[in-house]
């Protein structure tokens, strides 16, 4: 047993891999912060201007503001401002989940069928690609119209939005991680006498899971995008989208709000990407060893 522990050190130490990756992390976030400083400070020491643009507190407030900002009343006699922005991520977040949901798995299910007919990717899959080139805020007002009054919340117009820029990464990654399976083991399985499901869950599905979590992590971020951008026309208030535009108009007199709901923004696509990060630990752990 010494001998193991000896040959292998970190075998006995499973969190020292963790610990190194959260050192990483603490140490480029006090590098991007001291960046931001050091070009302010820089920037009003010699008047750099950039154009039209200027650095000044209004334009590039210091960061310890935009922090403490958070822990102000977001108006007068009113609750904490990180308890207003703590509210509408959680709106924010219910409506990125369920696009993230339903954009998963319509770009898988896509991605299944495309990956069994050559036909199905040839009449489809050009689409599937210029749906993306159609700008997202072309494509909301139309969502809101649709889905607005037919029994469905308010909040769900917003979720199809999000499902919209979820579905293509997760269509295109199933659909390469399906096809890109061994073909001496696919001719295995077919000379086994197995049926296209038994290939496709025993076979083609372990061999897509990097293919899929890489997508689910792109996915994840893009849906609470989505869902902020979705707030704006249907004029829904209670999320992260409302307080951006809200903020948005008091930031000649109030910068540091503005700043301060974008880093909660910042951080909610990050837990979305972080739960990924999470689940696919879980589950490419428990995949075969060739795949994992």
């Amino acid at each position: 047993m010494a001998t193991v522990a000896a040959e292998h050190p970190g075998r006995g130490i499973p969190w020292r891999p963790a610990l190194t990756r959260l050192g990483m992390m603490a140490i480029v976030l006090v590098a991007l912060c001291s960046l931001w400083e050091a070009f302010k400070w820089v920037g009003e020491t010699t008047g750099l201007r950039l154009g039209s643009f200027e650095v000044n507190d209004k334009t590039f407030p210091h960061l310890y503001d935009i922090v403490g900002q958070l822990f102000e009343p977001s108006r007068r006699n009113g609750p904490l401002l990180i308890e207003v922005l703590w509210d509408a991520a959680l709106f924010t977040a219910k409506e990125a989940a369920v696009g993230f949901a339903l954009g998963a798995s319509v770009g898988f299910l896509l991605g299944v069928l495309l990956a069994h007919s050559r036909l199905l990717q040839r009449g489809f899959l050009p689409y599937i690609v210029a749906s993306q080139t159609i700008p997202i805020l072309a494509v909301a007002p139309m969502v809101v119209v649709w889905f607005g009054g037919r029994g469905f919340p308010d909040w769900f117009s917003v979720s199809i939005i999000s499902a919209y820029l979820t579905f293509f990464p997760v269509t295109i990654n199933t659909l390469r991680g399906l096809t890109s399976v061994d073909p001496r083991a696919l001719e295995l399985m077919r000379s086994s006498a197995a049926n296209p499901l038994q290939i496709l869950w025993k076979l083609r599905m372990p061999t897509s899971l990097p293919y899929l979590f890489a997508a689910f992590k792109i996915s994840a971020t893009a849906s609470v995008v989505g869902a902020i951008i979705g707030e704006l026309p249907a004029s829904i208030q209670d999320g992260l989208g409302g307080a951006i535009l809200n903020f948005n108009q008091y930031y000649s007199s109030r910068p540091e709000s503005l700043w301060a709901t974008n880093l909660i923004a910042a951080a909610l696509g990050i837990t979305f990407f972080l739960v990924v990060v999470v689940a696919e630990r879980l589950v490419v752990r428990r995949a075969p060893e060739n795949v994992a």
